[in-house]
């Protein structure tokens, strides 16, 4: 008995060191793309630094649901492969210690990930996701010029419609702008200029764009009557306020839902609409992907002591080959989900109940010494991928 507490406290001590440097590597190479958009719109239209560091702490909600799970089984992965590269493995069954004595520090470790990961599904992204959207939003109030993209059809505004071929940051001018006003249900107003400027208006929460040389169609679809303007400069201003609303308020993504919102949609639509199979999907989604520390877990113990005949090389490209096989199947249950194929209860579930249900039948042979034919040539496979790359590498 105390020799099964001390091998659990080890093994639960080991495990930490590579969750928390898998964390961190995955956690920058997921929040990459997000780094670049924000320095990006820091850097050349002058939001001040705080915005950049909220709108990472905003973001990391997100990505630690989906990067937790993906540390877990890479943290025991990478544990039990130095254990049986170390033979220490061979030392612990010598000893009268058998594989399943191995799991509770390993469960233990997964559902304390679990519930880190259920508190970030649950609560750290709707809280996460609404303050990014409200800081976004106060950040297109103070700079209009960032909501605005080169060559990229904007409608943020309603019945309004923008498309700016340049954008120059340095003194807010435009190039190539078209814009249509479909305000007036009556009256389609096309405005096109070579050439503008924006200003702020008089408040926060309104813009004035100065246009130069360019023409004013008007269209009356009541009247069928169409009339041709052309102006030197012809200022247009527009109120923030109704977009800003319309954002805050009332358009709220599943991912912004809380658990207490999802649950009263579903019991509120009466309808089987793609609306409610996508609540639906997000609703399992908060559950089902915390569950996946467990499941990827269980399977990584087996991954890592079959790869102790092979190099460790090999056990970690199996063990992120089964990892991508998971997010796939994750990726074809949301799809399934929402595409009303299947019902979004047992399609969630699936990805976790294949990949545990491998990861036990593996454990099984593992503890009972019998290899899995599939393994041995997986990793006999990537061993020879090794040897031809390092090869070809040291050949140039």
């Amino acid at each position: 008995m105390k020799l099964n507490l001390t091998v659990n406290r080890y093994i639960f001590k080991e495990l930490i060191p590579p969750f928390v440097m898998n964390l961190v590597f995955f956690m920058f190479v997921f929040l990459m793309r997000q780094i670049l958009e924000i320095t990006h719109v820091v850097v050349n239209y002058q939001v001040r630094l705080t915005a950049f560091f909220w709108m990472l702490a905003y973001s990391m909600p997100y990505f630690l649901a989906y990067i937790v799970p993906m540390s877990v089984m890479m943290s025991v992965l990478l544990t039990f492969l130095r254990l049986s590269g170390d033979n220490e493995i061979v030392a612990l069954k010598a000893s009268g210690v058998s594989i399943y004595r191995l799991l509770p520090p390993v469960v233990l470790f997964s559902v304390l990930c679990a519930v880190l990961t259920a508190f970030m599904s649950i609560y750290g992204i709707p809280w996460g996701e609404k303050a990014y959207r409200r800081l976004a939003m106060d950040v297109v109030q103070s700079h209009f010029n960032v909501g605005l993209k080169e060559r990229q059809f904007n409608d943020s505004f309603d019945g309004v419609m923008f498309y700016v071929n340049s954008i120059d940051v340095r003194d807010n001018s435009l190039g190539d702008i078209f814009i249509e006003d479909q305000r007036n249900p009556d009256l389609t107003i096309t405005i096109v200029a070579p050439r503008g400027r924006i200003f702020t208006g008089g408040d926060a929460y309104s813009v004035i764009l100065n246009l130069y040389d360019g023409a004013i169609n008007q269209v009356n679809l009541k009247n069928r009557l169409v009339h041709a303007t052309r102006f030197d400069t012809y200022d247009l201003r527009l109120d923030l306020k109704p977009a800003v609303k319309n954002t805050r308020q009332n358009r709220i993504d599943e991912n912004e839902m809380t658990l207490s919102q999802l649950r009263a949609f579903l019991e509120a639509e009466t309808l089987a609409t793609r609306k409610y199979y996508s609540v639906w999907v997000e609703f399992h989604k908060k559950f089902s992907i915390p569950f996946a520390c467990i499941a990827l877990s269980i399977l990584a113990v087996p991954l890592g002591i079959q790869s102790s005949s092979t190099r460790k090389s090999a056990g970690l490209g199996i063990g992120l080959m089964a990892f991508l096989m998971y997010y796939l199947l994750l990726s074809a249950a949301l799809v399934l989900g929402e595409a009303r194929r299947m019902s979004p209860a047992l399609v969630m579930w699936m990805p976790n109940i294949i990949m545990g249900g491998l990861g036990i039948f593996l454990l099984i042979r593992t503890a009972e010494d019998m290899p899995v034919e599939f393994f041995t040539r997986m990793t006999g496979l990537i061993n020879r991928m090794f040897k031809i790359f390092f090869r070809v590498r040291h050949a140039s």
